[in-house]
């Protein structure tokens, strides 16, 4: 993968950073937006009102685009649909992409051998919202939930706190609001931090680590490395985040600068942990809640909550008072889980159907099937994400009465796992077969008392248009509707 920082000319983050923030200032040349998604129209948007001359363009030509296009253009945005003007492209003054296109794309290869910064949306949005505070969260898995946690508990401490990046809101819509949040907890993927160079949070967290996203990065190292630019403007004063329970976090975090604080769910010690003798979550040497009144599941979640209980109350000293420990205690008893991430959709024929259509990599899989209690039929597929299905072995001999296999990746699961699994859990192809077929099937061999589980361990585009459409598509099927 090019680093994007060569692009610009700039030796660090910070100063291509600060190079983009005085184009913004500036307001000499056009910014150009790449990709018209959600992420893309608000940067768009944001850049217009902020006085920037914008030309944004998509080379897909959907219903959606065009309809994004037209409200663009209605506004006195330049747009293209269906192609880029690459010459365009390559004299912007700076390039602003969407977290999804990939950096081998002829727009971005255009503007780097212009030498035209590339960021991403983003870093435009933290750049033209400067007083925002926030704390930025990234990691394999967990990053959701902890990125909804902390937003929660900031809005208990009665501050005006929004959950934007990744997890779904662009954060160019919280600086387009009539008042911005003065707090934001934000979820920032692996691509997204590709492209933020200007990342300097209250607060940084990172969840944990394993293999992920094999599809666009070439190793495993170039995507940690991505996850390791949270830290790029790492100083002495920054305040640090991180799981004591992960080696692969420990490995990427030594010799980062800032104060570190670590919690686990492994071990009766650290900053955050879950002490076991009483079953009390102690953050910061104060008792806060009992596991026993979380309302999320699995050890994976406590590990969510120390990390966001943690990272809050480090974000400023007003948030360790006795109230706010008690508000703070009070917010995560009242926590709901983020959608289709092990969400109980409904129970017909005495088998529960669970929607866990957000655990799109192999680890994330994992942790779900670790949390099955009962026999349970799998739903796996989707979009290959270069990683093994061999790790699920285990937990599958464990729980799994069947595995249906679907989507491109079936061939490479069931080259995994069905000769793994011959004579102990049937492993069946579905290539072929649409989703309701798929769901048809596992209706068919689910018995009364078992669990049919959506966790697909691969991206959803294959079949839809992200993980939330496959997940309502699963949950509509469940319970007999028609597909959304």
């Amino acid at each position: 993968m090019t680093d994007p920082s060569a692009a610009s000319g700039a030796a660090t983050p910070g100063a291509r950073a600060a190079e983009v923030a005085r184009r913004l200032v500036q307001r000499t040349g056009e910014f150009a937006v790449i990709g018209l998604g959600r992420s893309g129209v608000s940067a768009a948007r944001l850049l217009q009102r902020a006085g920037v001359a914008v030309y944004a363009s998509d080379a897909g030509a959907s219903e959606a685009v065009a309809a994004s296009a037209a409200a663009l253009a209605r506004d006195g945005i330049a747009v293209d649909v269906g192609r880029h003007d690459l010459a365009r492209i390559a004299r912007a003054a700076v390039v602003v992409v969407s977290p999804g296109v990939p950096p081998q794309v002829p727009p971005l290869v255009a503007a780097r051998e212009a030498g035209v910064p590339i960021v991403s949306e983003v870093e435009i949005a933290l750049r033209l919202q400067p007083a925002m505070r926030y704390i930025a969260v990234t990691g394999t898995n967990g990053k959701t939930t902890t990125t909804a946690l902390i937003g929660h508990l900031l809005r208990a401490l009665g501050l005006d706190a929004a959950d934007a990046g990744n997890i779904g809101t662009p954060v160019s819509e919280l600086a387009l609001r009539a008042v911005p949040p003065a707090w934001a907890a934000l979820e920032l993927s692996s691509f997204q931090l590709h492209d933020t160079p200007g990342v300097f949070p209250d607060v940084g967290v990172l969840t944990t680590l394993s293999p992920d996203h094999l599809d666009r990065y070439p190793d495993v190292a170039s995507y940690y490395a991505d996850k390791a630019l949270l830290f790029a403007n790492a100083t002495p004063a920054s305040r640090w985040v991180a799981t004591s329970d992960n080696d692969d976090v420990q490995a990427l975090v030594r010799g980062v600068p800032g104060q570190w604080y670590a919690f686990s769910t492994r071990r009766d010690e650290g900053d955050a942990y879950w002490r076991r003798s009483d079953d009390m979550l102690v953050v910061l040497g104060t008792p806060v809640v009992r596991r026993a009144e979380l309302p999320l599941v699995g050890d994976h979640n406590v590990a969510n909550v120390l990390a966001a209980l943690l990272s809050v109350m480090l974000a400023d000293a007003a948030h360790r008072t006795g109230d706010a420990i008690v508000r703070l205690a009070y917010a995560v008893r009242s926590f709901q889980a983020p959608p289709h991430r092990l969400a109980r959709v409904v129970e017909r024929g005495g088998v529960t159907w669970i929607d866990d259509s957000k655990a799109t990599n192999v680890a994330s899989t994992l942790v779900a099937l670790a949390g099955m209690t009962r026999p349970t039929v799998v739903l796996l597929g989707g979009r290959h994400k270069g990683e093994p299905y061999t790790a699920l072995l285990p937990e599958l001999r464990r729980t799994a009465r069947a595995v249906l296999a679907y989507g491109e990746a079936t061939a490479t699961i069931v080259h995994d796992l069905a000769g793994a699994l011959d004579g102990v859990v049937p492993v069946e192809s579905l290539a072929s077969a649409g989703f309701a077929q798929v769901v048809d099937r596992a209706r068919t061999l689910a018995q009364p008392g078992d669990v049919v589980l959506l966790s697909p361990a691969c991206s959803s585009f294959d079949m839809f248009r992200n993980y939330e459409h496959r997940g309502e598509t699963f949950a509509a099927l469940a319970r007999g509707e028609a597909m959304p």
